[in-house]
């Protein structure tokens, strides 16, 4: 059987995440230069650069607008039946209107159940999650309102308006035909959403105001200085790409969540690298800490400027790669979600390029078998430590694979294609395939 040429066809073009990143940049530029933006246009009022932290949620308006625009008006993937709409369909609002209160019904007690969370987690009133709590509760209201005619709208397109909502909100009201299933799948999509939306949120301001205070003119002959400015610049495409995802699940952009994912080891994986929890085990440093006695990289190399440029070189291109992996997803963006399938963009050289790229530059830039004291416990204590974290990023990208191997075919298929001719996956598979027959060849014969 010939091998196919290509892999599926991505459901996220590779244009919509490269538009959104302009739309950023844009912004950026604004704020860098609102001095100058705000004497053309006689704006009164201070002229430093825009760097609050409310500019930097200013920012995912413009990130997202281009996205949107470019999804409907270039790629029109409200039109896909993936969508679960059709346009041609003309129901009159009475027919629908009973489905529709009662998925509203669903949708509020969800949010109520989700404040209520953000309520009781003390974490969510301290520190860099205070912010999040002010956002979420300035748009709390105009959410609550603008559902409505949405839903009411929408619900008349929809070949089956009753959705995972409509089933959580028919159990609320004591109605006959919900299922548990479906309840169960509203709850983990939206457990989800809400979860990551607010630490996305709550991490936006400093690495904004860092690029947009940022004197390039001054570091550019600095190796070390210019490469944390690109790095952090990187990780702002990265938060802003990502938040605008986790917010942005509609169903008119097709970029609405399927299914999360239903597995436990899944959820322990990925959550165990976010707060709360990280704090408690790889924030820890007697617990998987891997920085005893390091230094940072740019001292191990002081030395040697050619070395100093092309490692500054590798780790903002590790950090590109990681944030290529984020906008290669366009609107789509999430943990922890079946939203499409990305085939494209770094996804063509290795099915996991967000974990790869990370856990290299935690290597790379740590350098962990490196340390101050001269201690080799130490320098054992740190190598184990970081190769336990990145044992539990291998961890979370199997659990992802089979929550999608176990959703779509065409995630099937464009499994199969990497384990071929991924240029990164491709020999991994072969690899490990020969060690394991070379493992299986070693058991005594029964």
């Amino acid at each position: 059987m010939t091998r196919p040429a290509a892999p599926p066809e991505s459901d996220v073009s590779a244009a919509v995440g490269i538009v959104g990143v302009f739309g950023l940049f844009g912004w950026i530029a604004i704020c860098r230069n609102w001095a100058s933006v705000a004497d053309a246009l006689a704006i009164p009022g201070p002229r430093a650069p825009l760097s609050g932290p409310y500019a930097a949620v200013a920012a995912l308006l413009f990130a997202a607008l281009p996205m949107i625009v470019w999804s409907l008006a270039v790629d029109k993937v409200h039109r896909r039946p993936s969508t679960g709409i059709d346009w041609s369909l003309r129901r009159p609002l009475r027919e629908t209107l009973g489905d529709s209160v009662t998925k509203l019904a669903g949708y509020w007690a969800t949010w109520a159940g989700i404040a209520a969370f953000y309520c009781l987690g003390r974490w969510y009133w301290d520190g860099q999650f205070l912010f999040a709590m002010h956002v979420i509760a300035t748009f709390a209201v105009p959410m609550l309102i603008l559902s409505a005619p949405y839903v009411l709208w929408l619900d008349r397109k929809l070949v089956e308006p009753r959705d995972a909502a409509w089933h959580f909100g028919a159990f609320l009201t004591g109605q006959a035909g919900w299922t548990s299933p479906k309840i169960v799948a509203h709850w983990r999509a939206w457990a989800i959403k809400g979860f990551f939306s607010a630490f996305m949120i709550s991490i936006l301001p400093p690495g904004f105001a860092q690029v947009v205070n940022a004197d390039f003119a001054a570091i550019m002959r600095d190796p070390v200085r210019l490469a944390q400015i690109l790095i952090e610049t990187l990780f702002l495409i990265d938060v802003q790409i990502g938040t605008v995802g986790y917010l942005l699940t509609f169903r008119p952009l097709d970029a609405h969540i399927r299914s999360g994912n239903p597995l436990l080891a899944g959820w322990l994986a990925a959550l165990v690298c976010y707060p709360p929890l990280v704090w408690g085990i790889m924030g820890r440093p007697d617990v998987l800490g891997y920085q005893a006695a390091t230094a940072d990289w740019s001292q191990w190399l002081a030395g040697s400027a050619p070395l100093l440029w092309g490692w500054a070189a590798l780790l903002v291109f590790l950090t590109g790669v990681y944030a290529w992996a984020t906008f290669a997803f366009g609107l789509r963006f999430s943990n922890l979600t079946y939203r499409g399938v990305i085939t494209n963009g770094p996804y063509r050289f290795t099915r996991h390029p967000a974990y790869l790229s990370k856990n290299l530059f935690w290597w790379f830039s740590t350098l962990p078998f490196l340390v101050t004291n001269g201690s080799l416990v130490d320098v054992a204590r740190n190598t184990a430590m970081l190769s336990v974290i990145s044992a539990i990023y291998f961890w979370r990208a199997k659990t992802e694979e089979a929550h999608l191997l176990g959703e779509d075919a065409k995630y099937r298929a464009y499994h199969a294609w990497m384990a071929q001719n991924g240029a990164i996956t491709g020999p991994l598979t072969a690899w490990t395939t020969r060690w394991r027959g070379r493992g299986m060849a070693l058991q005594p014969a029964e």
